[in-house]
């Protein structure tokens, strides 16, 4: 993998073309672990040091009914715990559909846990049995960062977690 993050200017193909990368190195990596925690904190180091845009990068795991704990991550201190009513982590993980926010401050109820965050995508982790266990979470100091693409290809980066439930 290239060791140079990708700018937030790289067109649409680069990304696609960073994240297939990425998705390669995770299955490498984790090829044979079984423990759901060592593979997120090796999706999380993957991720967070593959894009330049990426300022928090992590996971939030259900730990009790409608409520989220911080998992594995990179970047400031997250948010210890988020009820599901509460914020994007809150909304992806009540709705069950990714969260794609260009501009948190206009995201109703949003929680700042880093006050430079300007945009935000959030993708629902489930277990193969359609339980979730947990949401992935990447924040940008950038406003609009994140596109269709980041969407798509952290949807396919969070079923490989997924599958390690049930």
């Amino acid at each position: 993998m290239n060791p140079t993050p990708l700018p937030l200017q790289a067109p649409a193909s680069a990304r696609a073309a960073r994240y297939a990368d990425v998705e390669r190195a995770i299955r490498a990596l984790c090829d044979g672990e079984t423990d759901a925690i060592a593979v997120m904190a090796t999706v999380v180091c993957e991720l967070h040091h593959a894009f330049d845009y990426f300022d928090w990068t992590g996971f939030y795991r259900v730990v009790a009914p409608g409520q989220l704990a911080v998992g594995p991550y990179q970047g400031t201190h997250g948010c210890l715990r988020i009820p599901f009513d509460r914020g994007v982590c809150g909304a992806a993980a009540r709705t069950g559909r990714t969260q794609l926010v260009p501009d948190v401050s206009a995201f109703p109820g949003h929680i700042a846990c880093s006050s430079t965050t300007r945009s935000e995508i959030v993708v629902p982790v489930r277990a193969p049995s359609g339980r979730l266990v947990a949401v992935l979470d990447v924040d940008s100091d950038a406003p609009s960062a994140f596109t269709d693409v980041d969407r798509e290809w952290l949807e396919r980066i969070a079923a490989i977690v997924g599958a390690l439930y049930d």
